[in-house]
């Protein structure tokens, strides 16, 4: 399946990979010249605890996919993420009017976004997949991406994650490194949720614009009604609440919701006469493949990053930004996080690799570490899924979907910004 677009933007995180090593290489060396004699020492201790950070974090998801993809086996078992995307269907049909009533493409993408939504990354691609070759069916021009096709793609780029797993996952992991007692890694659920639908908003808007589809009609304003009322009736209840009551409340919410998740999927199966414990079992056997398989573009992250920031490149980064900001009159801490926000566009395991440094150097409670986890937890690889997607029915053409898909990317990063002052903002 390589492309030519998939080819370029491997070549592309290949070169950011490289670049850290070298341009981190290239400054230790200057300042060994300049007589900081440790650096280098400096350069390989950071180099052997990254990769050790790579592979204990990895090693900790094990335990959390296994039972997130076994809790997910159930859902799909007792039926839930299909009647999920029956009630997503009215809405489908007025965002892709270009798709007849009833034609296999509708029905794939409502089930790519069903497993998407509820965090079911190896069942989602595969039906993306196979949404995109059913639209070509569709698509007058073989080489040129339709309408559908735009839509599509921006809203997988900017899609709603209901409960970011691993992101949650990855933070209590650390929390027990760090020593942190009573940690509830959930706390983030609301303002990620928040992050992620603002994200997705402004991408449907953006191409909605451009391919002149209305979007006043009933289901798309009970989408968002519901869904806005929704995230308004929580943040509305936790006004007035000190910083540590704050994120405790946040905690219980997110908590409760997870858990409420579970029950239903459970109650269901077993209304449905499913084995419960036998579906779970069958999809946690893939938890332990899945943290796996994460470990070596982890490390290999972890360890790039490493010499960057050890070398200072990433402090000299950070404080030019910082400055800037500081000149301006606002508040420099969420400049540590932005680059999360930025590799987050090219290479989800690069941001990942991102969000894990921010989160131990400046701790996985603190601001930054928080704001790290709500923009790793609300937004999408956008070149990953283009290059993909558009390369598996050999698009060259892709029209308005990058500048679409950036647009809602650029969104999204400004609202968690924002949605973290918001939320954690009090707490220093």
């Amino acid at each position: 399946m390589p492309t030519a677009e998939w080819k370029k933007r491997k070549m592309l995180l290949n070169a950011i990979w490289v670049g850290f090593f070298l341009v981190g290489f290239a400054v230790a060396l200057v300042k060994m010249l300049q007589g900081d004699l440790g650096i280098f020492n400096k350069l390989m201790s950071g180099l052997f605890d990254a990769s050790k950070t790579g592979f204990d974090i990895s090693l900790g998801l094990v335990g959390v996919m296994s039972l997130w993809l076994g809790i997910m086996r159930i859902g799909e078992k007792a039926g839930l993420i299909e009647q999920f995307a029956k009630l997503l269907a009215p809405f489908f049909s007025r965002i892709f009017p270009e798709v007849p009533k009833g034609h296999p493409a509708a029905g794939s993408m409502v089930m790519n976004m069903s497993a998407n939504m509820l965090g079911l990354d190896n069942a989602a691609t595969p039906l993306g997949l196979k949404a995109m070759k059913e639209l070509q069916s569709l698509n007058p021009k073989a080489d040129q991406a339709s309408n559908a096709m735009i839509m599509f793609l921006v809203l997988n780029t900017a899609g709603i994650t209901l409960i970011p797993t691993s992101v949650i996952a990855i933070r209590q992991t650390m929390a027990i490194e760090q020593g942190l007692k009573g940690f509830n890694g959930a706390d983030i659920f609301l303002p990620a949720l928040m992050g992620t639908f603002v994200s997705f908003s402004a991408g449907l808007i953006a191409v909605a614009w451009v391919q002149r589809i209305r979007l006043t009609s009933l289901p798309i304003l009970s989408f968002f009604g519901l869904f806005g009322a929704l995230i308004a009736a929580l943040y509305f209840s936790l006004q007035g609440l000190e910083a540590q009551q704050l994120n405790q409340r946040m905690g219980v919410i997110g908590s409760v919701i997870i858990m409420s998740v579970i029950c239903l999927f459970m109650l269901s199966a077993v209304m449905r006469r499913v084995n419960v414990y036998e579906s779970f079992i069958e999809g946690a056997k893939e938890g332990f493949s899945v943290a796996v398989q994460i470990i070596p573009y982890l490390i290999a992250m972890l360890v790039a990053i490493s010499v960057f920031r050890n070398s200072g490149c990433m402090d000299y980064i950070v404080e030019a930004i910082g400055s800037v900001v500081r000149g301006l009159g606002w508040d420099d801490r969420f400049v540590a996080a932005l680059p999360v926000g930025l590799m987050k566009i090219l290479s989800g395991s690069g941001a990942r690799g991102l969000m894990v440094d921010v989160m131990k150097t400046y701790g996985v409670d603190s601001f930054e570490g928080q704001l790290a986890a709500i923009i790793q937890g609300s937004t999408e690889t956008t070149f990953y899924v283009l290059a993909v997607y558009f390369g598996s029915v050999n698009i060259r053409k892709t029209r308005h979907a990058v500048a679409c898909a950036l647009w809602a990317d650029l969104v999204g990063l400004i609202a968690a910004i924002l949605i973290a002052y918001a939320f954690f903002g009090r707490s220093l």
